[in-house]
């Protein structure tokens, strides 16, 4: 009973919004050096990275356990502000809110609220055409074959795996009456065959990094959308300058020693990942 009117009671609220916070920074990290290879990779290694968080089984695991931590971390935020509401039904009479508190910590519930529209909108974007898009588009490369004459190959998962598009049948292609039979077929979205004797030759990589530029560049939209990311980004920062350091209190881990270094680490946090996830959309629309 104890532990049940814990977990229910304020105090418990906020101990697994601190809990949950922090491990979505961690997320955040390690999630920004995946993306950050859109600057610095070739689209070969960006690709690498998308097949890797989305079959390696630890990797799946640790993202069940982040879309977990977003629920919690937004129920929980929801539940506390209607409980602080109703623990003071009437306001101050007199009350200067900008003088007792910063802009960050007034305004965490709708900071939190943008960024649950963000998440959504960008799992959407790139999380479900990843998993569900059967028009997703493999990697292709080009490749000199002869002087001056290039050929475009799918991309195997296997280092040195090259096919040639002209000779693979898509799965929903119909060959025409008459026409030679295409040597390799794809089927599953990502596995080639021999389309003869029908034995499974490599898997494919799915071009994540080819619908992303593709998405911040396009004539219509593209600009749109990178401001939107980048103002999304700027409502992140504003939320980690308070949650950051507020997780910490909530955990009764501040204390008199470190509270400066909480402080600082937390505001250098809240301005560097936000700002370098802000760069990559900024860096793709404006690129040649």
């Amino acid at each position: 009973m104890a532990k049940s009117a814990l977990l229910k009671s304020s105090i418990g609220k906020k101990y697994w919004m601190a809990l949950t916070g922090l491990f979505l920074c961690v997320f955040l990290v390690g999630h920004l050096a995946g993306n950050l290879q859109l600057i610095f990779g070739t689209p070969l290694q960006f690709n690498e990275y998308a097949l890797f968080m989305t079959t390696n089984p630890a990797v799946k695991l640790l993202s069940y356990l982040t879309y977990i931590s977003i629920l919690f971390h937004a129920i929980d935020g929801i539940l506390l502000t209607i409980q602080n509401k109703k623990a003071r039904p009437i306001g101050y009479a007199k009350n200067n809110a900008a003088a007792n508190s910063k802009f960050a910590s007034r305004n965490m519930a709708v900071l939190g609220t943008l960024i649950l529209v963000f998440i959504v909108m960008h799992m959407v974007n790139f999380w479900a055409k990843m998993h569900f898009d059967k028009n997703m588009p493999l990697m292709t490369k080009s490749i000199e074959v002869q002087p001056g004459i290039s050929q475009d190959f799918y991309v195997g998962t296997s280092a040195g795996q090259y096919f040639p598009v002209d000779q693979v049948q898509l799965e929903t292609e119909k060959i025409e009456e008459g026409a030679m039979p295409k040597q390799l077929v794809i089927k599953n979205r990502t596995e080639i065959y021999n389309a003869q004797v029908d034995i499974k030759m490599a898997d494919l990589y799915k071009d994540l990094h080819k619908i992303t530029f593709a998405f911040f560049k396009d004539a219509k939209t593209g600009l749109i959308a990178t401001l939107a990311y980048v103002l999304a980004m700027i409502v992140l920062g504003f939320h980690l300058l308070h949650g950051f350091s507020s997780a910490f209190q909530s955990l009764g881990l501040n204390s008199p020693k470190y509270n400066a270094t909480i402080k600082f680490l937390g505001n250098a946090f809240a301005i560097i990942v936000p700002l370098l996830f802000a760069i990559i959309p900024l860096y793709i629309h404006f690129s040649k």
